[in-house]
């Protein structure tokens, strides 16, 4: 039972939590289940509301390295160096310093599976001439493969207003990217990646607990709650889940195991049609979640999503019942002089 530490004023938490339930249940947060192989919509919740992607954000930066190999630009051993712009970034785990470098292979399981934010930008910057010209090219893209409510802002998806996109039109994207090159599948089947020895796991608990999951990536930040594009594949059937929003890691792992689970089961149906069909909203913007996730508010929150989604809490069902082996990637890196951190000297007076 959640009480209130103020004193004298315990029914003051009695109506925030009173109110976070109406809330949940007024506006859900986004969901979309899709039949890849016909596109047909299984299951949609909000499936057009704008919502910040957080890291799924690099399905996007993929694809845009994927095409860029296709073409010619750069190969899987072109080096990728750690610039000073790209050490800039937040949320840092993979350890890297400036100039350390890797080949452009390792740094695509470095982004992918461990959500490197550094090595994104890294990346963008060996493909494109700066970042901004690679953000620019991811919203060419965007464009051309029809996502209708997105725009990008950066190649790693940490918070920017400018950064959006709806559950509609990262499913289009998660599986646009899988059926361009399916010989890069590899990249989103990793369950964790060792840097010069350093283990990263990654956050898509699906890869080892629930069967016949290929993919795809994960995302979180105070501001969108904790965000999931998956794909996953059953006896010849192929679905992919988006759920955007979700309080807890459990929260998201165990209601993408369970729409999945229930997909290929073929207990969910909707008359929605087609993915492409569905409809962006342009009428309203992303849902800031800080509030709710982040600050001392967040307790009584979780508890209620908690009540709305007990799978896998004690005395309840899990989903993620599954033991499949994990694949690691072993990643070394190399240091090289950076040369945009040298200053570039001056011409000598005449």
């Amino acid at each position: 039972m959640i009480t209130n530490t103020m004193a004298g004023r315990p029914w003051k938490s009695l109506v925030f939590v009173a109110s976070l339930f109406l809330w949940t249940s007024a506006h859900a947060t986004p969901v979309l289940v899709v039949d890849a192989d016909n596109h047909r919509v299984l299951h949609a919740e909000d499936a057009g509301v704008p919502w910040y992607p957080a890291s799924t954000t690099k399905l996007m930066t993929a694809l845009v390295v994927f095409e860029a190999i296709r073409a010619g630009e750069v190969t899987l051993t072109t080096p990728v160096t750690m610039t000073r712009n790209a050490t800039k970034q937040a949320f840092l785990e993979s350890g890297l310093t400036l100039g350390r470098t890797m080949t452009l292979e390792d740094a695509l399981f470095a982004m992918i599976t461990a959500s490197a934010n550094d090595v994104a930008v890294a990346l963008a910057e060996a493909v494109a001439s700066d970042e901004a010209s690679f953000v620019r090219r991811m919203n060419e893209t965007a464009a051309r493969i029809g996502l209708t409510g997105t725009h990008f802002s950066n190649p790693n998806g940490l918070f920017d207003r400018s950064n959006y996109t709806t559950a509609r039109d990262l499913a289009v994207l998660g599986m646009e990217v899988d059926r361009l090159f399916p010989e890069y599948r590899r990249f989103f089947l990793a369950s964790a990646v060792t840097i010069d020895g350093k283990e990263i796991k990654s956050n898509n608990l699906l890869l080892t607990r629930f069967s016949g999951t290929i993919g795809m990536k994960t995302g979180f930040l105070c501001a969108s709650g904790r965000n999931f594009v998956g794909l996953a594949t059953r006896n010849g059937k192929r679905v992919m889940v988006v759920v955007l929003g979700a309080t807890t890691e459990r929260e998201r792992n165990e209601r993408s195991a369970q729409y999945l689970t229930e997909a290929f089961d073929g207990r969910l149906s909707s008359d929605a049609g087609l993915l492409e069909d569905l409809k962006n909203r342009t009428d309203v913007a992303p849902q800031d979640m800080r509030i709710l996730l982040c600050t001392d508010k967040s307790a009584a929150y979780e508890a209620s999503r908690n009540a709305l989604y007990p799978m896998g809490l004690p005395g309840h069902e899990t989903y993620l019942q599954d033991e499949v082996p994990g694949q690691v990637r072993v990643i070394s890196t190399w240091a090289v002089d950076n040369a945009d951190d040298v200053p570039i000297p001056t011409r000598r007076p005449s």
